[in-house]
């Protein structure tokens, strides 16, 4: 039987385990996945010794840049991003076991929000500048828009909510909400930009998923925006990750 597997500390909001082991089961696939639940990040190496068998590996919070020193070598979008949340494994030399990081957010992303860009949709604004916002921004950079990051403090190219003025709104027709503002039981948060401003040329995307529709979103919606939450790019990050163990 093959094992995978999912480490991060704690787990459990997890949607891997229910979705890959239902995965395992409605396609006959003999295999397990694992959650394993480590309060520093070293204890990988006892994770590795105490199940040879392991395939792969997904990696949650807080350990996506953590992980990085030990692994032994990175795709080169991880490398970019600075995240790792796929690992691979495979056989070196002497039969040591190699482990080669990935990033699937990056593919989960870029494959959710594609379709749902037209030539209007030339610029960016990524809400927020923490680990996931990497992620998008280079799936954003890959589909060829200008990406500018919003931020609370100021920073070398990046703009603070204050800074958000009509001209930035007209011509930042894709925003995308990257914090943790409205996410489930807060449902009544959302980033501080200039919702009255909105028009129906504008997408707002949210990698939140619970709930379905944030209040990010809703305002969008009520000024013809199209919008989008971030379970399909979940999903398809997870399909990326099962891509990646088995290529």
């Amino acid at each position: 039987m093959e094992k995978y597997g999912l480490i991060g500390y704690p787990l459990g909001h997890s949607f891997s385990k229910n979705y890959f082991n239902q995965k395992f089961a409605a396609e006959k696939i003999d295999a397990e996945y694992v959650n394993f639940e480590i309060p520093d990040v070293k204890e990988l190496k006892n994770v590795l010794k105490e199940n040879p068998g392991l395939r792969g590996l997904n990696v949650t919070l807080p350990y996506k840049t953590q992980v990085i020193p030990l692994l032994d070598e990175m795709d080169e979008d991880a490398r970019l991003i600075g995240a790792v949340n796929v690992i691979k494994f495979s056989k070196g030399m002497f039969g040591k076991t190699k482990l080669k990081g990935y990033n699937s957010d990056v593919i989960g992303f870029r494959q959710s929000i594609e379709p749902l860009l037209d030539e209007s949709h030339r610029k960016a604004l990524v809400l927020g500048t923490g680990g996931a916002s990497r992620a998008v921004f280079h799936g954003l950079k890959q589909l060829g828009l200008g990406i500018t990051l919003v931020s609370r403090k100021p920073g070398t190219g990046i703009l603070t909510y204050r800074e958000i003025t009509p001209k930035v709104i007209e011509q930042y027709t894709v925003i995308v909400n990257t914090t943790p503002l409205g996410m489930y039981p807060d449902i009544d948060g959302c980033p501080d930009i200039p919702y009255d401003l909105l028009t129906p040329k504008h997408l707002l995307y949210d990698l939140l998923y619970n709930p379905d529709e944030t209040l990010f979103m809703k305002k969008g919606k009520q000024k013809g925006a199209v919008v989008k939450n971030g379970l399909e790019m979940l999903l398809l990050q997870a399909f990326a990750a099962w891509e990646i163990w088995h290529k």
